[in-house]
């Protein structure tokens, strides 16, 4: 059964090809590793739609145009008669940036609304499963796995109704794919997807299929129906062990039916989860009951998640500034950028808070670094470097792997770039200096430190990036002065 589409008029009027200038882009509404998403208003039609916008120069750099065909590729496959699958109304491009343009889901993703109502009733958590499911038998049926199924990549649109959005991690499968239980050589020791959702085949064999998103279907039943994930630990490594250990318990007071009907989901053999091996594809999973009572031919409208979650209409949302020029170039981006930080700060070119005064860091008496260097032993993060001034220090979320780490970062004098667990305080690292050492700020909080054997993920909670990044270059210009420099 295909879920009834609702969207077809807007595909029809909106042109296929299009340019920046067909639209004013607002705030940013998401932002990935190499990609930033936008609400944009067509200018022609007033509808609003959610950009995502990609740098070219990044994606050829980190080796990622094989995500981005990939995602353009599924969501051609998957068309737009299913109401539940984010849609793709059209791509185009311009001299630097690759831009998607999909449908915008108004009211956030479901993890948000998990956090702000700690879990959801079952009447919450049936109905919204019930459209899962629609939506994974669409999907499925066109041989789509989508690989990273979770609540932040599940909205809600201006109704209530779910999208599944982010298809970058999804896989086309081969025909006879679905019987082969042959481990990707190419792909062995590492995985796709996120580490609380990720099933148990991926973690042994780097084998993904269909069943894969019925594990994370299952995961996120729990997390809809408690308000947790069934999988936690300090670490991957420890997550990934409960999961090859089928290691959870459910809550105090967790819905019987919903708890029969996660256990048959959360099964380390992937054929034998709850209606993988149905004639008819997940017949069993239909007629689970949980779904009692439940018309999977007409759902009806979504239950409230609350007495206070009402549809936001167009009219009560000003999300795109109407004083805004259509297009997008790079100063607009540092604009919305900055707009997304302060959002009470009119929309205008402004002058970044200085974390240190004007002037060079390296610019310093020997007078005053012994003098600084007296007050320095009262900082606690002294202990970690030595004799060396501390020029700059701030916590920053170093990306490895799936997961952000919180980091001290210590720029001293030497040069040196320590960073710290600031809750265990345990020295973690450095970051090695040498002339080849160069920073890249992506945007007010994302910036990388490219090193000759490494890159380094970072992202300033605080939107202080630029100012790290010019902070490091100015050390790196003391200790490594270019022959202009020089001269």
């Amino acid at each position: 059964m295909t879920p009834p589409n609702n969207s077809s008029q807007e595909t029809q009027e909106i042109i296929k090809k299009k340019t920046p200038s067909d639209f004013i882009f607002g705030k940013v509404i998401g932002e990935g590793s190499f990609s930033t998403v936008y609400l944009a208003k067509d200018v022609q039609t007033n509808k609003e739609f959610a950009i995502k916008v990609l740098e070219k120069a990044h994606i050829i750099r980190e080796k990622k145009t094989e995500y981005v065909m990939r995602e353009k590729e599924v969501l051609r496959i998957l068309g737009n008669p299913c109401q539940y699958i984010v849609q793709l109304y059209s791509t185009f491009q311009d001299s630097s940036r690759l831009y998607f343009v999909l449908t915008y889901a108004r009211n956030g993703d479901m993890c948000k609304h998990i956090n702000l109502y700690k879990k959801f009733s079952f009447e919450c958590t049936r109905y919204y499963t019930s459209e899962l499911v629609l939506a994974l038998e669409y999907l499925h049926s066109k041989n789509i796995i989508h690989r990273d199924l979770k609540p932040e990549n599940i909205l809600f649109d201006q109704n209530f109704h779910i999208i599944i959005t982010d298809f970058g991690s999804a896989k086309i499968q081969e025909k006879n794919e679905e019987k082969s239980i042959e481990t990707d050589k190419k792909r062995k020791n590492s995985f796709v997807g996120t580490a609380q959702f990720v099933s148990p085949e991926m973690l042994q064999e780097c084998k993904s299929t269909k069943a894969s998103d019925l594990w994370a279907l299952g995961c996120i039943v729990f997390q809809m129906s408690s308000g947790q994930m069934p999988f936690t630990g300090g670490s991957e490594y420890l997550i990934f062990q409960k999961i090859l250990k089928l290691e959870y318990k459910f809550p105090d007071g967790f819905n019987e039916r919903v708890k029969d009907f996660v256990e048959k989901l959360l099964v380390i053999e992937p054929n034998k989860r709850l209606g993988v091996s149905d004639s008819t594809p997940y017949s069993e999973i239909r007629q689970h009951e949980m779904f009692h009572g439940i018309d999977f031919n007409n759902l009806g409208p979504p239950p409230k998640l609350s007495d206070t979650s009402e549809p936001i209409s167009s009219d009560e949302a000003d999300d795109v500034s109407l004083n805004l020029e259509p297009g997008l170039d790079s100063e607009k981006v540092s604009r919305l950028v900055l707009k997304d930080m302060l959002p009470d700060v009119p929309i205008k070119p402004m002058n970044r808070k200085k974390s240190e005064a004007s002037r060079n860091l390296t610019e310093i008496s020997q007078d005053e670094i012994e003098s600084r260097l007296q007050t320095q032993k009262n900082n606690p993060y002294n202990a970690f470097v030595g004799n060396n001034l501390i020029l700059k220090q701030g916590l920053i979320d170093k990306r490895k792997g799936l997961f952000p780490r919180r980091r001290m970062f210590l720029l001293t004098l030497g040069p040196h770039l320590y960073y710290v667990d600031p809750v265990t305080m345990t020295f973690k690292g450095e970051i090695p200096w040498s002339k080849e050492l160069r920073t890249e700020a992506k945007n007010f909080k994302t910036f990388f430190i490219h090193t000759p054997n490494r890159k380094y993920y970072l992202e300033d909670p605080d939107g202080y990036a630029l100012e790290w990044c010019k902070c490091i270059d100015q050390v790196k210009d003391h200790y490594f002065p270019t022959k202009q420099d020089q001269s």
